[in-house]
């Protein structure tokens, strides 16, 4: 899967790396920054995918499509799609553009809207990967946990860096019966939780 990264996802990889490594050095806001994962988060997360059971895949906060590709990785190598969900247009235009570049727009579906209103529908959940705007984490993880299939995995952005605004969310994750769960310390941190039963 790392070994033989197609050249167009490296260079799309390459370039938005480029653009969030010069937003953070020239202080751009938050809100208009790309707000990706870093690579060694990306690589953690395919090999997540790629490991996880039978079902769905999906993203939860597409942003510019920089994890997707990471994910799409995980697609190609086990014969599956993606689903992302972004709830900006602007962002939805970038990823948009990602894809193409990438040629990777027949491994992912592309999902513009409020993802919490559509979840409820996504039942048969293998892997999910939340990176959205860090109030809704918890409400996210209540629609994902019932629609993962047994050893599912949902894996949420953020764990560390964001620990003062996230951790209600990660000690109800820690402690809900349905999931084991654990922080993991790779790159911002990721909550990683796999279901039960």
């Amino acid at each position: 899967m790392f070994h033989d990264i197609p050249p167009a996802i490296l260079d799309r990889m390459a370039y938005l790396e480029q653009i969030d490594a010069r937003d953070r050095l020239d202080g751009t806001p938050k809100d208009r920054r790309l707000r990706q994962v870093t690579p060694d988060t990306g690589r953690f997360l395919a090999l997540l995918a790629a490991g996880a059971p039978a079902g769905k895949i999906i993203e939860i906060g597409t942003s510019a499509g920089y994890s997707t590709l990471w994910l799409a990785l995980a697609c190609r190598e086990t014969g599956r799609r993606l689903t992302s969900f972004e709830i900006l247009e602007n962002k939805a235009r970038l990823a948009r553009e990602t894809f193409r570049q990438a040629g990777i727009e027949d491994l992912v579906e592309l999902v513009v809207g409020e993802a919490q209103e559509m979840l409820p529908g996504y039942s048969g959940v293998a892997f999910c990967f939340l990176d959205a705007e860090k109030e809704a984490y918890a409400d996210f993880y209540q629609a994902v946990v019932p629609n993962l299939v047994r050893g599912g995995l949902l894996a949420a952005d953020n764990a560390i860096s964001h620990r003062e605004h996230l951790q209600p969310m990660i000690e109800m994750a820690l402690n809900d019966p349905r999931v084991d769960g654990l922080v993991v310390p790779v790159g911002k941190g990721i909550l990683l939780c796999r279901k039960r039963d």
